[in-house]
């Protein structure tokens, strides 16, 4: 028989109200966890559609250029990241159910191939697929565990959880990859290790960056512009590296020094730099693709905390 919670309230009568059932708690519980991993499941395509429409960004694909790009536009970025997401639904679920490193793999390599049939074969978001699935899964973790998402706790859950299994993973490099073989050519580090580090590139480097610019008021396009730049004199990226050697990659870290010199976008010509950086860039086919998929990480980052002081003041 079903516990009756009744009014002890002297003098008022009213009907015996039925508890909840364990099955209707059961169900309104697994509806509150999936629009938990929904919600961070759209957090995350907004954070690539955060990148995709930032302009100028030197090399990279926005809505007003393809940048060093022939065979990609921002029409294949769309319909990559169309195809993303209830991936980063699932590997939100993954984490919030403390899944294996594993599964977390599995769910990546299932989503590049959907990404590959949906741009015809055109790697877009392969580095985005890994280390913002991975954060996805970090903050469904934070979730389940009732930890508020913050970055040193998102970062501190990747690495506890899953920080083994990424050092392992690093190791086991596909060789035919064009970031193992610059990797091995120049030295350059890649996503793998970036991941088996707590990517340190985006709560180190790129977050604090953002969170300056917005702090002095200059808003969120030009934190993403002040962000990337400090990505690109920071990571050294193997996209660059395969595309343009160490020169190349010299010249990215030297036009990004640069910029961040100038004071980034705090410089009142600072549009007109960027915009040299990006001729430049697509003069040599320079694409700084690692820092942008970083970028997308650190603004997925910066999302989900704004989300929680939100719903905070609500």
């Amino acid at each position: 028989m079903r516990d009756l919670i009744v009014s002890a309230e002297p003098g008022v009568s009213c009907k015996p109200i039925a508890a909840p059932s364990p099955r209707f708690l059961k169900r309104h519980t697994l509806r509150r966890d999936r629009a938990i991993c929904a919600e961070i499941g759209r957090i995350a395509v907004r954070s690539l559609h955060a990148e995709l429409t930032l302009y100028p960004k030197p090399g990279l694909v926005s809505l007003i250029d393809n940048g060093s790009h022939d065979d990609m536009s921002a029409d294949t970025f769309m319909r990559s990241l169309f195809s993303l997401r209830h991936y980063f639904i699932r590997i939100a679920g993954a984490g919030f159910d403390d899944a294996p490193f594993a599964v977390l793999k599995q769910l990546g390599i299932e989503a590049e191939q959907r990404m590959l049939v949906a741009t015809q074969g055109i790697n877009t978001h392969r580095g985005a697929i890994f280390s913002l699935g991975l954060l996805c899964a970090a903050t469904g973790r934070c979730r389940a565990q009732r930890i508020t998402p913050s970055a040193t706790a998102i970062r501190a859950i990747l690495l506890r959880n899953w920080g083994d299994a990424l050092a392992a993973h690093m190791q086991s490099i596909a060789s035919d990859s064009h970031g193992f073989q610059a990797a091995m050519e120049y030295a350059a580090s890649g996503a793998r290790e970036e991941a088996a580090l707590g990517l340190p590139s985006i709560f180190d480097v790129a977050l604090p960056m953002l969170s300056r610019t917005l702090a002095a008021g200059r808003g969120w396009d030009r934190a993403r512009i002040d962000a990337l730049f400090a990505l690109m004199a920071h990571v050294s990226d193997t996209n660059v590296y395969h595309r343009g050697g160490k020169e190349g990659a010299m010249t990215v870290r030297r036009c990004a020094q640069q910029f961040l010199a100038l004071g980034g976008t705090a410089h009142p010509e600072w549009k007109i730099v960027a915009l040299q950086c990006h001729r430049l860039f697509v003069e040599k086919r320079l694409s700084p693709g690692g820092a942008a998929d970083l970028l997308a990480a650190t603004c997925f980052v910066h999302l989900v905390i704004c989300k929680v002081q939100q719903v905070g003041r609500q």
